[in-house]
């Protein structure tokens, strides 16, 4: 798995970097399939504090590409979101992959 950290009008220091690849191992335990991680930091210049620092988040899985993103006035509660919300959709989608077909019905003749 490739991860990718980035940040826009931020530096990623190092403490920040690992916050993140712990908190995004949770979802590479979930599922074993994830090709590539990109994850985007910013702090937008905005009026408003609340929704200030945003974390966003590209995954390549086998077959499909998820995206999530998360704002708030803090950035590793942004982040914590972030992972929430892609824990979701990684399980949502194994679900959906996983073999769910049954034994058909044997006709009596």
């Amino acid at each position: 798995m490739n991860l990718t950290i980035s940040g826009h009008h931020l530096e990623v220091t190092p403490a920040l970097r690992g916050y993140v690849t712990t908190k995004l191992e949770r979802i590479s335990r979930h599922f074993d399939q994830v090709v590539d991680m990109k994850v985007l930091l910013t702090v937008d210049n905005l009026k408003e504090k609340d929704l200030r620092q945003r974390a966003e988040c590209n995954i390549h899985v086998k077959g499909r590409d998820l995206f999530a993103e998360s704002a708030h006035a803090d950035l590793y509660a942004a982040v914590d979101e972030l992972a929430d919300k892609l824990d979701r959709q990684v399980l949502r989608y194994k679900d959906k992959t996983q073999d769910h077909s049954h034994e058909s019905a044997k006709r009596m003749m």
